[in-house]
Formats: C-alpha cells, structure tokens, sequence
C-alpha cells in the first residue's frame, strides 16, 4: 500500500514541495517568533546583546516582550497580531495545499460510495477537533498566549482533550487527507 502511494506522487512537481515547505514552515515560524520575541526584527535597547546560538532559544516573548512593546505594552494585541499571522499564513499554507493536489496525478483509494462518505466523515471529525478545542481554549489558549503572560484560569480537560492529546494537529491532518481523497475522486470525475 505505502510502495502505490509513494510511486503515485509527482515527486518532480514544485507545488508539492512548496505545499511541504509552508506545511513544516508555518508552526516552526511562529514558535521562532514567538520565543525570541522577534528581536531580530525589532529595535533592541542599547543594552541589548545579540543572542548566541545557545542562549537565543530560552528567550521568550515572556521575558523580552518585543512583541508586546511593537503593541504599547499591550500583551493582548501582541497576542492578537500574532494570531492573525498565524491565520492568514494558515491560508496560505491551505491554498498552497490546495494547488499541489491539483498538480497530482489522481489516484482515488477507496471505491464508491466509500471514496464520498470517508472524506466527508474525515473532514468533519478534523472540523470537529478544530473548532472545539480553538472555542474551549479562546483565542489567546489557541494561538500561543502562554508566551505573552496570558494564561489559563484551569487547564481545559474537556472535549476534545478528553479525547485526544492534540485534537488540533489530528484535526489538521484528518483534514488534509480528506480534501486529498476529496480532490481525488473529482479529478476522477472530470
């Protein structure tokens, strides 16, 4: 089964390794930005010392707040703006995605009426996962708030934390591999 699915991907094709790339990129961008408070970005006090290799990665936005003072002091807004980066890099990750499944070669994996019902099923469940832990944790929860100083009242061990360890990324990828067979059996169609 892994030889067939291997064997009938593009590997040539530079959609699929630019979709690759905004799929690893995006989640270690915004972890990078968010420890080192962008402080390569920013202008650094005069006391400032470029951080070493070594001593770069324990400095979080908790403790230099550069993205907290781009917003006034305002750790909220910081964790705002970061959360619109975060979504707006999400949607180019997804039509990037998008545009590499068109470039595939189309190899439907399950038969009819499976090959409808499946992806469907796939797709809601990831939708489930998604928006249920983004609406129990809020948006500073979902979108890295812990490393402005916001945190949490209590830990949330509701669903779908009850259910998974990390019903975002699982969600994620159910729903990849849905619009993957979803555009597998269209292509099939036309």
């Amino acid at each position: 089964m892994s030889s067939l699915v291997f064997s009938s991907v593009d590997w040539s094709s530079p959609s699929l390794w630019l979709s690759v790339f905004s799929i690893a990129f995006n989640p270690l961008a915004w972890n990078i930005v968010a420890r080192n408070g962008m402080s390569f970005f920013a202008r650094d006090p005069p006391s400032f010392k470029r951080p070493t290799l070594s001593s770069s990665y324990p400095s979080t936005e908790y403790r230099n707040k550069t993205i907290t003072r781009l917003f006034g002091g305002n750790a909220r807004y910081g964790c705002y703006f970061l959360a619109i980066m975060i979504f707006a890099f999400g949607i180019l990750r997804d039509t990037l995605y998008e545009r590499a499944l068109k470039d595939q070669p189309a190899h439907a994996l399950l038969p009819a009426p499976l090959n409808t019902l499946v992806p469907a099923a796939l797709f809601l469940a990831g939708q489930t996962f998604v928006l249920t832990s983004t609406w129990a944790l809020g948006v500073t929860g979902t979108f890295l708030g812990d490393y402005f100083g916001i945190l949490m009242d209590h830990r949330v061990d509701g669903f779908p934390f009850n259910v998974l360890r990390d019903p975002m990324y699982v969600g994620s990828t159910l729903c990849f591999v849905a619009a993957q067979e979803a555009k597998s059996e269209s292509k099939k169609e036309l």
